[in-house]
């Protein structure tokens, strides 16, 4: 397969204009940490984006940051934390769960995907932070979405639909986002030895409480036994139930002990300091404990979104019936399930468990051959699919872009 390495946007237009001519489907990439999610892609040329790297812009005073797509995560996490300041959403990197070595991947892939961690609950997602982007759409002309203050949009905000929409649209070059200053300390309460049902009402009461949780996340024992689940030292073989407070010294303290006599009823709280803190939560976002190299590695996992009143009921009954295991995050809004090996990962059994919780599963990791056999997206009610269809047909007419990534069966 042909890999066109472009050196600017203006490469990227004239790449797609060849692509239309030829009709020619394109894979997008950037460092492509993240080509083994989704459907296996119908396409005759690869075009990397990783030349787009340049840091256009940064202004930590006006808390703006303009980057190329192709600009290194890592870099960016590296040149904003020295300002003390960060990305909101705690995007995730996958790179651990899928064994794709240490490469945290781009913006541009960051944005394409839309995984935030577990302040998402707080802070939203990829999609709330970012203010502008300068892309090429199928028809091989560069368009112009949002711009570099919050109240900018009129019309169709385009920015919410290129986050999360896996290269399928259009080709980012250049990102405007909005960075925040990184909270001052952050502290972990914990309790010891619910189970899922308890663990979410426990969840459900602190973030409904007024002490600003950032994140609350539930692991069952079954994940914290091994020593490669990235809670060493944490665990004492009981489930763990993590509820994180984050801003001023003095605020975090006074919330903690807010709190703590808050959840008195779920049981007794015990706490972490900053720096274990930080471990366990970045351990959360990506899903350590389901890592490709630790006990779960041979198994698919599978990313399933509910309404947190129900993840509880519906992680507990999935373990049960498949001998598999759950971890919760946003209060039990994100539920990540890795479950034995069987032709099509128990498909049929998850997404009609999620349907009836008012969910969609996504199967995050799995071989090819196995995503070759099964949906990889939740496949959408017939009236959100032909709305889906219209939407890429705006952007892609020609189906250039990721063809098949995010459709089973899709061919050139």
């Amino acid at each position: 397969m042909d890999i066109l390495k472009i050196r600017d946007a203006a490469d990227v237009e004239q790449a797609v204009q060849a692509a239309l001519a030829d009709e020619r489907p394109l894979e997008i990439i950037g460092h492509g940490s993240k080509r083994a999610i989704g459907q296996t892609q119908a396409a005759d040329a690869v075009l990397d984006l990783s030349a787009l790297d340049a840091v256009v812009s940064y202004e930590p005073n006006e808390l703006l940051l303009t980057v190329g797509a192709g600009a290194p995560l890592a870099d960016v996490l590296s040149l904003i934390d020295s300002k003390n300041q960060h990305f909101a959403f705690e995007p995730m990197n996958p790179a651990r769960l899928l064994g794709t070595g240490d490469d945290a991947g781009t913006i541009g892939g960051m944005l394409a995907s839309g995984l935030a961690g577990p302040r998402r609950v707080k802070d939203g997602g990829a999609r709330d932070h970012l203010l502008g982007a300068h892309a090429v759409s199928g028809f091989g002309e560069t368009f112009k979405t949002g711009g570099k203050v919050v109240k900018n949009v009129t019309g169709y905000d385009l920015c919410k639909l290129l986050c999360g929409s896996w290269g399928t649209l259009a080709v980012m070059t250049e990102v405007t986002l909005k960075v925040m200053p990184r909270p001052e300390s952050q502290r972990t309460l914990v309790l010891r030895g619910l189970d899922d049902l308890a663990a979410v009402r426990a969840m459900t009461a602190a973030l409904g409480s007024p002490y600003d949780v950032s994140g609350a996340a539930h692991l069952p024992a079954a994940v914290l036994r091994h020593p490669d689940s990235g809670m060493a030292g944490v665990g004492d073989g009981r489930a763990l139930t993590l509820l994180r407070l984050e801003g001023i010294d003095a605020s975090v303290k006074h919330r903690a002990g807010s709190l703590t006599a808050a959840l008195a009823s779920h049981g007794a709280v015990d706490g972490l300091d900053d720096d274990a803190s930080a471990g366990l939560w970045q351990a959360v976002r990506d899903v350590t404990p389901f890592a490709a190299i630790g006990a779960f590695g041979a198994w698919p996992v599978w990313r399933i979104v509910c309404p947190p009143a129900a993840g509880g009921r519906l992680g507990e009954a999935l373990a049960a019936d498949t001998g598999g295991a759950v971890l919760y995050d946003w209060g039990g809004g994100l539920i990540w399930v890795a479950l034995p090996g069987a032709d099509d990962a128990r498909a049929a059994l998850v997404r009609g468990r999620a349907e009836a919780a008012g969910g969609h599963a996504m199967l995050i990791r799995a071989p090819q051959s196995l995503r070759d056999a099964t949906d990889v997206f939740h496949p959408q009610q017939s009236g959100v699919a032909a709305l889906t269809r219209r939407v890429k047909h705006s952007f892609d007419p020609k189906d250039i872009f990721n063809r098949g990534r995010m459709t089973r069966g899709t061919t050139p």
